[in-house]
């Protein structure tokens, strides 16, 4: 597993906030209808969540994206932190408590992968998603709010793959 570096948490938040700002429909427009505009989030923050569960997956092809996926953003994050605004490179971010996933819950976000992959390619949300899972694989091992929200995604994930897997097989 890497460890998500300054340059990694900045990328991570830069998706974040490119998203949030392209998201927002004005005070006025948000007020007049803030179910609908607030439901435009949603694939985001299902990508999101689905980004956090897929860095926390330790071996296989998931995993193996993801923490690839990880250390191209910390990389990126470091260059452009250090010739941009000159800050030092590679320093690391606090990491936030590792829940392993279980074989249960492992096999979920297979599932889930499956899911994601075909929201991106049917979907009209499909930059959304992307951006979603990028910014969670990047923000999932942060010791910040969004790393706190590992924890409860992987019991959930463990949970609901326990449950899935045990009425199916």
């Amino acid at each position: 597993m890497n460890v998500v570096t300054i340059g990694g948490v900045t990328v991570g938040l830069a998706l974040l906030l490119w998203h949030l700002v392209t998201w927002w429909p004005g005070t006025k427009t948000l007020r007049s209808s803030p179910a609908g505009h607030a439901g435009a989030l949603l694939p985001f923050l299902a990508a999101w969540s689905y980004g956090v569960l897929a860095i926390l997956t330790v071996g296989g092809i998931i995993g193996w994206i993801a923490d690839t996926t990880l250390w191209i953003s910390s990389w990126l994050g470091d260059v452009a932190l250090v010739w941009g605004v000159g800050g030092q490179p590679g320093q690391t971010a606090g990491t936030a408590p590792y829940l392993p996933l279980t074989q249960t819950g492992t096999a979920l976000v297979l599932l889930l992968t499956v899911a994601v992959l075909a929201a991106v390619k049917r979907s009209r949300w499909g930059s959304d998603i992307k951006r979603g899972a990028w910014c969670g694989i990047c923000l999932g091992t942060s010791a910040g709010v969004a790393g706190f929200a590992a924890v409860p995604l992987a019991q959930a994930a463990n949970w609901a793959g326990g449950a899935l897997y045990g009425i199916v097989a």
